[in-house]
């Protein structure tokens, strides 16, 4: 199979490792990829958000599935584009990739398919929204209702910094979603969907805020790890029979059936699973360690679902143990993060490339907020983090930051339903 990937982060960079482990795979290519992914595909410079442009690289290179990586190409419907030229690919249609794109949209299908949320209101005028604002909290769960990378949402005690994010959203005309607040630990649940048949992989836990002890603004993750030692497999049964799978079976009742990675973000409290929000591709930095994990051929898996075979594929194999995966982010992240600073290390074991580019000298330097992920894998959690913050400290770029917590309260044994 010649695979292209499309995008050029950390969850892009280990879609592509994983698919070089699949002996089925033999030529791998990217779009626009990064300075990490140039050294395992072809890399394309090309607008991932423009279908045509899409659909010709594919032609080009003949490729046999296209994988999409991030959720703007899914959402503006290059998946339905490469379809309808006949080509292979891994991810939704525009229409089911509103399940993302929209939250609106997503708690209709949840409550057609009876699926447990936050009760939740949409304000789209800022004359409602400070009695809409007195309807929730303590504590106040406040979203921006489109795409925003993960950063648009503010969990806060603080109705005055609810407030503020709100009428923000507002003013740059997107609607905002008022939740009630979901307590638990959270989960995340990637499954492999092909219309009605779900497939799920391992549960990880994400680390959303940027700082340790989770302090400080939201990000797009900080790090994850998996598999989660304090979640029982009966509750990954649970989430798969309560969620995926009616979540799965409403959008094909639509007439909009899901096909690709359909990931389910949930808090478990003592009533069991409800959905925080879905996305519509695999999560980052999620992704990073689970893949790491996956024994099964990746390219097999992707392409069974691609081509509405995933019914017929083999159960999933796994390694034991677990993985942690660390985000080293730029300076000021998830402000406007500093930029341009030469990376040493960045070609080290499990390190994984997310915001970085070649310079002119042909030097890896940083291009984003979040700059390179760094996997370990061990005999469990404890192992695992050891090895991810040993291969990090190899790492230089000046004025990085990461956390230092990833997965140590589930090693320390504080995290229970």
């Amino acid at each position: 199979m010649r695979v292209l990937v499309i995008g050029s982060g950390g969850r892009e960079h280990a879609l592509l490792l994983g698919l070089q482990r699949d002996p089925s795979v033999t030529e791998l290519h990217a779009a626009p990829g990064n300075a990490g992914i140039a050294s395992v595909a072809t890399v394309h410079a090309v607008d991932v958000a423009s279908a045509d442009a899409v659909v010709a690289l594919a032609q080009k290179i003949a490729a046999d599935l296209v994988v999409i990586g991030p959720e703007v190409p899914l959402v503006l419907g290059v998946a339905d584009a490469l379809r309808a030229a006949g080509i292979a690919t891994f991810g939704p249609s525009a229409a089911a990739a509103q399940i993302e794109g929209s939250k609106a949209f997503a708690k209709d299908v949840m409550a057609a398919a009876g699926v447990r949320t936050a009760r939740a209101e949409i304000v789209d005028n800022p004359a409602d929204l400070d009695a809409a604002l007195d309807r929730f909290g303590p504590t106040w769960v406040v979203k921006d209702d489109g795409l925003a990378a993960g950063k648009g949402v503010v969990v806060t005690p603080d109705r005055a910094a609810a407030r503020a994010h709100a009428a923000d959203c507002l003013e740059h005309g997107h609607p905002v979603l008022l939740e009630s607040f979901l307590s638990g630990p959270e989960v995340s649940l990637f499954c492999l969907v092909d219309g009605d048949t779900v497939v799920p992989l391992l549960p990880a836990q994400d680390h959303k805020r940027v700082g340790d002890g989770d302090q400080g603004p939201n990000t797009g993750g900080m790090g994850a790890y998996t598999p989660l030692p304090w979640l029982p497999q009966a509750m990954v049964d649970r989430i798969v029979d309560e969620v995926c799978k009616p979540v799965a079976a409403e959008l094909t009742k639509r007439g909009t059936p899901f096909n690709g990675l359909l990931y389910a973000g949930l808090a478990v409290d003592d009533e069991g699973p409800a959905v925080v929000e879905f996305n519509c591709r695999f999560g980052d930095p999620e992704t990073q360690a689970v893949l790491d994990l996956l024994e099964s051929p990746l390219g097999e898996a992707l392409n069974a679902t691609a081509t509405g075979t995933l019914a017929e594929l083999a159960p999933l194999q796994w390694h034991p143990g677990a993985a942690v995966v660390v985000v080293l982010a730029a300076e000021n992240y998830p402000s406007t993060p500093r930029t341009g600073d030469v990376i040493v290390g960045s070609d080290g074991e499990g390190v994984l490339h997310a915001g970085t580019k070649l310079d002119a000298d042909d030097r890896v330097v940083s291009a984003g907020g979040r700059v390179l992920s760094v996997v370990g894998r061990g005999a469990d959690l404890a192992a695992a983090r050891a090895q991810a913050y040993e291969r990090l400290a190899a790492v230089k770029l000046p004025g990085a930051h990461f956390r230092t917590d990833i997965g140590l309260a589930a090693e320390q044994g504080r995290i229970s339903l």
